[in-house]
């Protein structure tokens, strides 16, 4: 048995468009923070309460301009935080009775004006309540469809005695952008298994079929001595669960995938379901594999007269293979572009299958701005070191 080395420490939580990892927990509370600085906050405040207290002075009893400042607090509600709004409110509700305390009127004058003022700060703090209470839920919503996903698919890196497994996942973070990307490695009598796929449409239900096919890989890729075998495994959960979905109204989805089968030897069976082609890095070139017999995806086999077969091709010692999803291969730019990933992975050849992906990332990133539609799923797959004994 081949002595298995330590597998690098993972980070658990989200990973954000800055490259920093948040957990979901973080997430809910960033939402009630506010976007201004305590400091620069009161700063503005000041500067502000000066210059109307100034313009008020200069034009005198023909324009009151103090009593504009009530407006202030609704300002202060959208990008504020709670806290920093009631301090806005009675800040302004401080000022506003000053001025009215010392101004000529009747004592009516003096009643509406106070109310008035009054009635506009509160309304501001509430409106800040309400905003941030929606923003929460709506995080909650967000990082709960997160952590399901997260707990659907495996953290990774994984070690085996033949490949070490790095990955790449990013899910959307938007409530009708969670999608069904899935991978999943199984170290079985048989070899490593490995999975990479993408379920049809968005949502909680694209999650549901995306976790019929891992839990059917998880059982068949140890049970199932070829990997047609398991590919058939898969078809068929993902068919029954199209049933289920239609007698509960749902619509039917097909799950495009690659599955590989790694060995003691230097080749790689695969077969393909409708998904993308791998690409292979190794001495500093890099190549699309050509798979020759890809398949339609699972859940639509009744509609291909054709049977799935594995084909195979080299996976040298050393030799690293990246397989995405089309989140990554249909980013796109501002000019609608999309991205350009076998002349991006040229550049990194010679790089290690961590820093394939950091670099794959980064980007990837740079390249549509941030701005993304889709999940994206990545794993790079080294060729375990052989093992003298």
């Amino acid at each position: 048995m081949a002595h298995k080395p330590q597998t690098p420490k993972r980070q658990s939580g989200v990973r954000h468009r800055d490259g920093a990892v948040q957990s979901p927990d973080a997430s809910i509370a960033a939402v009630s923070q506010g976007r201004i600085g305590n400091w620069a906050l009161l700063g503005g405040l000041a500067l502000l309460t000066l210059l109307v207290v100034f313009l008020d002075v200069r034009t005198g009893n023909d324009l009151r301009v103090v009593p504009l400042l009530v407006v202030v607090p609704a300002l202060a509600s959208v990008y504020c935080s709670l806290r920093q709004t009631i301090w806005v409110a009675v800040w302004i509700t401080t000022v506003v009775v000053g001025f009215r305390a010392g101004a000529d009127g009747t004592f009516w004058d003096f009643v509406f004006g106070i109310g008035f003022a009054v009635l506009a700060c509160a309304l501001g703090v509430a409106a800040c309540a309400a905003r941030i209470r929606h923003a929460t839920e709506m995080a909650r919503l967000r990082s709960a469809a997160v952590t399901l996903q997260r707990q659907i698919l495996r953290p990774l890196p994984v070690v085996t005695d033949h490949i070490f497994a790095y990955g790449l996942y990013e899910p959307i973070e938007e409530d009708r952008f969670v999608g069904g990307d899935i991978y999943e490695v199984v170290e079985s009598p048989y070899g490593t298994r490995v999975i990479i796929g993408d379920v049809q449409g968005k949502g909680l239900a694209a999650i549901g079929a995306g976790f019929a096919a891992i839990a059917a890989f998880r059982e068949a890729a140890i049970r199932e001595p070829t990997l047609t075998g398991v590919v058939q495994a898969l078809e068929d959960a993902v068919v029954r669960h199209n049933e289920f979905s239609a007698q509960t109204g749902e619509a039917e989805r097909f799950v495009t995938a690659l599955v590989l089968g790694f060995d003691e030897g230097g080749r790689v069976e695969a077969v393909n379901c409708g998904h993308l082609a791998p690409r292979l890095l190794h001495d500093g070139r890099t190549s699309a594999v050509t798979l020759h017999r890809t398949s339609v995806p699972l859940g639509l086999a009744g509609l291909s007269s054709e049977a799935r077969t594995a084909e195979s091709f080299d996976f040298p010692q050393g030799a690293t293979l990246l397989v995405v999803t089309d989140g990554v291969t249909e980013a796109r730019d501002a000019t609608g572009a999309f991205y350009p990933l076998d002349e991006r992975v040229v550049a990194w050849a010679g790089h290690g299958p961590r820093e394939l992906l950091d670099a794959l990332h980064g980007d990837l990133e740079e390249f549509s701005g941030g701005i993304r539609r889709d999940d994206v799923a990545a794993l790079a797959l080294h060729r375990a070191p052989a093992v003298t004994h």
